[in-house]
């Protein structure tokens, strides 16, 4: 039950957690790498410009490939840094449920990493003055990249409480995302089309981050896809919880 109480200690990590990154200077070499991958990527790998079409296809289609790398770098401090710091204790001890904490902490990564995105947005005025794009797609774009990289956050939060060790924390993130994204990669999933059998193959791709991201990629706000974000995102903030719990009382 969602009572005043536990929205305002949400409210309390959520305040504690966005002054801490941007109280350092980390958030900013995070955003600037971010942007500066994106155009990259955007304009050099993709032909942008040779491909004479206005839209965001060429962006888009590397966010998985660029969260399975930074997402995991923003995630890994989540709970590792507490332990190592020894602050975590002082966070079990406040009167605050260890779900809040946990939920407090993942919002605002999970904002930050909104705000990296919304900083993007010269692209779009970029395909604006070129063409007529379809506003509708890049929106659903944009709903999509946000969605998945609250997955990949979350799997990065579960692996954070898993450790004290921030890279092995983030070593681990990185190969359950990999998990996620290749299980519906379509050189994967031609690669066991020869022998594995249609219902298995129908499993495996709807694992994935990659299958449910180009759904929404090409515009449509399908609700299976949104549910399947927010569904791998409870639970793994679940496992956090339990993880987190477990050393609570012990």
């Amino acid at each position: 039950m969602i009572t005043k109480e536990s929205v305002h200690n949400v409210g309390a990590i959520f305040k504690r957690e966005v002054s801490g990154y941007f109280g350092s200077p980390v958030a900013y070499v995070f955003i600037v790498i971010f942007l500066l991958l994106s155009g990259f990527f955007t304009f050099y790998l993709s032909h942008f410009f040779e491909t004479g079409q206005a839209d965001l296809q060429g962006f888009f289609q590397w966010h998985p490939w660029l969260f399975l790398f930074l997402i995991p770098a923003v995630a890994m401090k989540l709970w590792a840094e507490e332990r190592r710091m020894g602050t975590i204790e002082l966070i079990l001890t406040m009167p605050i449920a260890v779900g809040e904490a946990i939920v407090g902490k993942f919002i605002a990564a999970w904002a930050f990493i909104g705000i990296a995105l919304m900083l993007t947005f010269p692209l779009i005025l970029t395909v604006l003055y070129l063409g007529e794009p379809d506003m509708g797609v890049i929106f659903c774009g944009y709903i999509g990249s946000f969605l998945m990289a609250g997955a990949f956050l979350s799997v990065g939060s579960m692996t954070s409480s898993l450790t004290r060790s921030q890279v092995i924390s983030f070593i681990v993130a990185i190969v359950i995302s990999l998990f996620f994204i290749l299980a519906g990669f379509p050189p994967i999933t031609e690669m066991l089309t020869g022998w594995a059998p249609q219902w298995l193959l129908n499993v495996v791709s709807g694992l994935s981050f990659f299958t449910h991201f180009i759904s929404i990629q090409r515009g449509v706000l399908d609700l299976r896809d949104i549910l399947y974000y927010l569904s791998v995102i409870a639970f793994m903030l679940s496992l956090n919880g339990i993880i987190i719990y477990n050393r609570r009382t012990s």
